[in-house]
């Protein structure tokens, strides 16, 4: 069944080794993967696509899709707080406390350069906060029949936002319907201003620049219990793919797999194309 439902889950250090050890003709570094056609949903090669596993930033393409689905302001000026400040993770940023930037620039840094204060401050100035967005992407992730998903806040630095290929699947395909997010997630770069000076900003994704890519939708994530992560909308070939690849070891890891990928898909005809299951 394409986009099933998960069967097992993996948080420590001995599920994620298991999930290593899957089946995987393609050699893939990632634990966890799953092409599928983005047209006839037909699954073209997966690993461990049921796994329920940390996904670190993917979480903030969730945080977007009901910022925008709430018909909220993306003129309005929203402030940087203390409140968004990482002391979780201790991850830098340079959205200081004090600053100002629009919704639109906030959700554009929180898809295009993965800014965490960016991803905090949507969701804190979410109608009823923090906990009222959480609770919309959670309800938002259930109706999309992404049953194996929680979302414990908006930044994707807890480990407790957690999710299956089959169901990251599922919200790549809504995200892409929003114009916002196919622009803003494929920017190679973007600036804002802030105080007297500007903030110039890349993609995380370095294969947004590769002429051979054509991307529609992107985002990529990392925390040490979500490995390196990425997620794609991208035309390999006539063919409109999904990709997702989770748990991925070395900051390269990740990109070599979706260059694996591309080759096969390439390389091999749509009717005997192979369908790996475990």
């Amino acid at each position: 069944m394409v986009f099933g439902s998960a069967v097992m889950a993996a948080s420590g250090q001995s599920e994620r080794a298991n999930l290593k050890e899957a089946h995987d003709p393609l050699s893939l570094n990632s634990s966890v993967a799953l092409v599928a056609d983005a047209d006839s949903l037909e699954v073209l090669y997966a690993k461990n696509p049921s796994a329920v596993v940390p996904i670190a930033s993917i979480t903030k393409i969730m945080t977007v899709v009901v910022t925008l689905e709430a018909g909220l302001d993306l003129d309005e000026v929203i402030t940087i707080t203390t409140e968004d400040i990482d002391y979780y993770k201790n991850t830098r940023s340079r959205l200081k406390p004090g600053s100002e930037f629009t919704r639109r620039e906030l959700i554009h840094l929180a898809l295009m350069a993965s800014e965490n204060r960016a991803a905090s401050a949507l969701g804190r100035s979410y109608p009823g906060g923090l906990a009222a967005c959480v609770a919309q992407m959670n309800r938002r992730a259930a109706s999309l029949r992404m049953f194996n998903t929680n979302f414990a806040e908006t930044t994707g630095l807890s480990v407790e936002n957690k999710s299956s290929a089959n169901d990251l699947a599922r919200m790549v395909l809504h995200a892409q319907r929003f114009p916002l997010i196919r622009q803003f997630s494929t920017d190679p770069q973007f600036s804002v201003q802030s105080g007297k000076g500007q903030l110039n900003f890349r993609n995380t994704n370095r294969l947004i620049k590769n002429k051979e890519w054509d991307i529609q939708v992107q985002k990529t994530g990392f925390i040490n219990e979500a490995g390196r992560c990425l997620v794609m909308k991208a035309k390999v070939g006539d063919r409109n793919l999904v990709i997702v690849l989770l748990d991925a070891l070395g900051s390269q890891a990740r990109f070599a797999d979706a260059e694996r990928i591309r080759e096969y898909v390439m390389a091999v005809a749509p009717s005997t194309a192979a369908y790996v299951t475990k």
